[in-house]
């Protein structure tokens, strides 16, 4: 098993918001207001378009032969750029199968977005033959294939009404969910300056998704009930190593399902 699951949060790019709708002069706070409510007056929600957010926390769980580690790219005071970058470069250099939720409805295409913003090149991640063979049959980015796995896309069968809320799905499996916040709280949290909890909880979410994902081999017969009892006690065991507050919060929280 070598697998990379990952998880990230964004707020409203208020760069972006300036120039959209000529705000100029307006704090960050102010531009993203008027963001959420012309969305919200033209689209009846407050969730914005994937190019209007901004990355502020890539988290990831990686699985390989020999470890399990769970931890957020660059630190809390580090730019965007380098945080989109050292995702791709991790890409290029390992070429893990990439788990996610909804990865391929969000995370991916706000990636995309941003990396091309900041011109940061991904060939390993855009690679579907040309260059490697092994790609043209299996890559990240055709739908059907498997080394991006969407969790969400596969297990509703591709039907957006047959779709599960990564928290509710992980609650009904055993797993902890949402721990002491939501995706809607980030911006706020961003804008106090508490960047290390919103780091911390986009952890715990990837977290989730893992454990989701174990669940699914075991489903689909890669994995016995002995090798997923054992690769349960493998993260347990790295989150105990960790002696991190926010991974002991989710240690205690885990109760079989």
């Amino acid at each position: 098993m070598h697998c990379f699951a990952f998880d990230i949060e964004t707020v409203p790019d208020a760069a972006l918001g300036r120039r959209l709708y000529d705000l100029e002069g307006l704090s960050d706070a102010d531009v993203s207001e008027v963001m959420v409510t012309r969305r919200r007056q033209h689209a009846g929600h407050e969730f914005l378009p994937l190019l209007q957010h901004r990355v502020v926390a890539i988290s990831v769980a990686l699985r390989t032969r020999d470890q399990f580690r769970v931890w957020s790219l660059g630190g809390a005071d580090s730019p965007e750029a380098e945080l989109v970058g050292r995702f791709f470069d991790g890409l290029d250099r390992l070429s893990p199968d990439l788990v996610s939720w909804n990865g391929k409805g969000f995370d991916l295409p706000v990636l995309h977005y941003r990396a091309m913003l900041h011109g940061i090149q991904a060939p390993r991640y855009w690679e579907t033959g040309d260059g490697d063979q092994g790609f043209r049959w299996n890559n990240y980015l055709n739908r059907y294939h498997w080394r991006h796995l969407d969790l969400m896309d596969v297990l509703s069968g591709f039907q957006a009404g047959a779709r599960a809320r990564l928290d509710e799905m992980a609650i009904m499996l055993g797993f902890p969910g949402k721990l002491g916040m939501h995706g809607g709280q980030v911006a706020e949290c961003v804008a106090q300056g508490h960047l290390e909890r919103v780091r911390n909880y986009c952890e715990t979410d990837v977290l989730n998704t893992f454990l989701i994902y174990l669940r699914f081999e075991h489903m689909r017969g890669r994995l016995d009930s002995a090798g997923l009892a054992a690769e349960f006690e493998v993260v347990r065991a790295a989150l105990r190593a960790e002696d991190k507050a926010h991974l002991d919060d989710f240690l205690e929280a885990w109760k079989p399902a």
